[in-house]
């Protein structure tokens, strides 16, 4: 049993396990509506999956033409914990089948100043988990329109999230209906179904008829015997990122002209490629 500190301790005991730390079975709030097709599809376009080096993936949104919004632990190696400062990384907006609306390279990743990939999982590390991608191209696309994000919202809120996840990587899934359980410390816990690869995916509201993200999938955790999702909230730590891209401390990726668009589970190459824990 490990306990979240602070806020979270004095809310209630989790068991915390981040998203690329464990499997099992995916909380059921309410029911996963693949996005294989349609007017319900089209909707998401600008959710996109996020192949990296080949090896897994995470899912990522476009919250700018040339910028997409993850979580920070995407852009470490699970296995060394070392950041990936040198690879490829491919936006697939929109991913569905063997299909992306648009597909664009990352050129630069600035992640939270304060994200630390190797500590303990708390409500700190939760708190800053989160990464902006610049892509090497805007996207364009007239049916690919960026979210807006919006202030974090209370408990008992309404929210859903759109997330690739391992059992539902060629296409992604909508769950509309899951709540706000609590929030403390800059984090958001939710009763949103999450597993391996959601991490990154948009928590999101709808204002006016349109989605707005007010949050992202950063791990998974238990609650009484409940699975949870966590994520962080925007608002400073998105504006934080912004200001570390303006001021030009974001990462340059580096890939060498043989470098090959290599998907994750091609199985006509041999890559090595796999899925980790993302």
């Amino acid at each position: 049993m490990v306990r979240g500190e602070s806020g979270l301790r004095r809310w209630m005991a989790l068991t915390v396990v981040g998203l690329f730390l464990t499997s099992g079975a995916v909380a059921q709030d309410a029911g996963l509506k693949r996005l294989d097709n349609g007017d319900d599809a089209k909707a998401w376009e600008a959710v996109g999956r996020l192949d990296i080096n080949g090896k897994g993936f995470c899912t990522g949104a476009l919250i700018a033409p040339k910028l997409v919004l993850t979580a920070a632990h995407c852009m470490f190696d699970s296995d060394t914990g070392q950041r990936i400062d040198e690879g490829h990384i491919e936006f697939l907006a929109g991913w569905r089948n063997g299909r992306a609306g648009a597909y664009r390279d990352v050129a630069r990743v600035v992640v939270h100043p304060e994200y630390r990939f190797d500590e303990v999982l708390s409500s700190e590390r939760v708190r800053n988990d989160l990464a902006l991608l610049e892509l090497s191209q805007p996207i364009r696309n007239t049916s690919i329109k960026p979210f807006k994000t919006a202030a974090r919202p209370r408990k008992g809120d309404r929210v859903g999230v759109v997330s690739y996840a391992l059992d539902r990587a060629e296409a992604p899934s909508l769950q509309e209906v899951c709540a706000v359980l609590a929030r403390q410390d800059g984090v958001l816990i939710t009763s949103c179904s999450v597993d391996f690869g959601s991490s990154g995916a948009p928590i999101f509201v709808i204002e006016n008829g349109q989605a707005q993200i007010v949050s992202v999938v950063s791990a998974k955790a238990e609650v009484r015997g409940e699975e949870v999702s966590l994520g962080t909230a925007l608002g400073q730590p998105l504006a934080e990122l912004q200001a570390e891209l303006v001021a030009g401390r974001a990462i340059y990726l580096g890939s060498t002209p043989e470098s090959r668009r290599v998907r994750v589970g091609d199985e006509k190459v041999d890559t090595g490629a796999k899925f980790v824990r993302p």
